[in-house]
């Protein structure tokens, strides 16, 4: 069956085999780097903070990052054969991970950390094969479910952004107002009707914000760096160190990296306006799951930590209205850019936390709206209702529960404390365990055919 683009759920500029003429592109491409670059670097920052990491390890692993990052992005865009999702999409670092890598790094240090990231890697290439033909397992009901979690448990992320002040000593309303503002000129831009306005509105907004809080005085400098102004590559720097007792938390994780990633590919494909099955679109899952598989690879080898395709460009594509996958290569120069050049991408990571927040809330709260696209896409029964419930309450409810999580063995609290994996792993098995109207029906039928 041939695949054909279907009706477009939202008023695309430009489709995903559109070529996009290069002033388009570059600022579609700043805003879909923008809207994640923080992102992919946070989790190295993280980890810095609690494990003793040195200045210079902390700083190589920022750069390494973003190089992962463009790997990923350029493979899931380009598609090399069947390798790739050929959707624009973009890595980036995974936060899934943060709970297994500290309990990785207080044991062994780096080279523990990068050994077990690289251990639990067959896990996505082994399954990648097989997922068109668990289909049945892996519904629009479990991708809408994991991609509105995915959506609902970051939106609180950027709440708390707005809440920081942008400096010390800046009034207590001014992350608000400032976030205010950027997100008012965005949609002012969307609203305009122009396809220009609408494709640069999320760069107009980031601009505002910065120039605001530059009149204000609210803009920091970005910290010194290690005067070095390219950071290259090296294999296995760390040295690499394995732990039998930790390949079941990164080989879970793994898993749960993989319902994200078809989640977030079913999400990006109806924004396309594709089909969500079909031959087609499953083997567009195979081939973003195969890309990831490799960019976690490729990110071990020169020391860093896995990545994961990301939902934030789920939420440019609707603000923007470009799908087009071609600029794929452009985001990836950029995000290699700012990784082995690091003076670049330190004036990146000084965005003002409540520009940052105005964006988080409103990408966010888009993907999340992805989510809900996608569970009433082929209807919703009341068994897929219940389902939901169920997911959505474990996956919101079971988090927020801190003091008895850590009162958990740490394999139980390594499933639970993300929301995204409980609830999508919840979802999954009830997907199995309760059966659709079909099944009921056959079950009905059954000991009529005996007699």
């Amino acid at each position: 069956m041939s695949e054909h683009v279907n009706a477009q759920p939202i008023r695309l500029v430009y489709g995903l085999e559109d070529k996009v003429p290069l002033i388009p592109a570059l600022l579609v491409s700043l805003q879909q780097v923008g809207a994640m670059v923080v992102g992919t670097i946070t989790p190295a920052l993280i980890l810095s903070g609690i494990l003793p990491f040195s200045p210079q390890d902390t700083a190589y692993l920022i750069s390494m990052a973003l190089v992962a990052s463009a790997l990923g992005t350029f493979l899931q865009t380009m598609r090399f054969g069947f390798i790739g999702s050929g959707l624009l999409s973009i890595t980036g670092t995974s936060f899934a991970f943060l709970a297994p890598l500290i309990q990785a790094g207080t044991t062994g240090g780096l080279p523990l950390m990068v050994g077990m990231s690289l251990a639990g890697t067959p896990v996505q290439l082994a399954l990648a094969p097989f997922l068109p033909k668990l289909k049945r397992v892996f519904t629009p009901l479990v991708s809408g479910i994991v991609v509105l979690l995915i959506g609902l448990s970051l939106i609180p992320t950027g709440m708390r952004s707005i809440a920081r002040l942008p400096v010390e000593g800046a009034p207590v309303w001014s992350g608000g107002l400032v976030a205010l503002i950027v997100i008012a000129v965005i949609v002012v831009a969307q609203s305009i009707g122009k396809a220009w306005a609408r494709m640069a509105a999320v760069l107009v907004g980031v601009v505002t914000g910065y120039t605001i809080c530059g009149v204000m005085g609210w803009l920091q400098s970005p910290a010194s760096g290690n005067d070095s102004w390219i950071t290259v590559p090296q294999l296995f720097p760390h040295g690499l160190a394995f732990n039998w007792a930790l390949l079941f938390p990164f080989s879970f994780i793994y898993l749960v990296c993989v319902l994200e990633a078809m989640g977030d590919i079913t999400a990006t494909s109806q924004l396309s306006g594709l089909p969500t099955d079909g031959p087609d679109h499953w083997a567009r899952i195979r081939g973003g799951v195969l890309a990831d598989g490799l960019t976690c690879i490729g990110s071990a080898l020169v020391g860093g930590f896995p990545s994961a395709t990301y939902a934030q460009n789920n939420g440019v594509i609707q603000m923007t209205g470009v799908a087009a996958r071609r600029i794929g290569w452009i985001m990836a120069i950029i995000l290699l850019c700012l990784g082995l050049f690091p003076p670049v991408g330190r004036w990146i990571t000084v965005m003002p936390p409540c520009v940052l927040g105005a964006l988080a809330i409103m990408l966010f709260g888009l993907v999340a709206v992805s989510g809900l696209r996608l569970l009433v896409s082929g209807g919703l029964s009341q068994r897929d209702a219940l389902i939901a419930a169920i997911s959505l309450g474990v996956g919101i409810g079971v988090p927020s529960q801190g003091d008895w999580l850590k009162s958990l063995p740490t394999v139980v609290q390594t499933f639970l404390e993300s929301g995204v994996s409980a609830g999508g792993l919840v979802a999954l098995l009830l997907n199995l365990l309760i059966p659709t109207g079909d099944q009921k029906k056959k079950l009905e039928e059954k000991p009529a055919e005996v007699l």
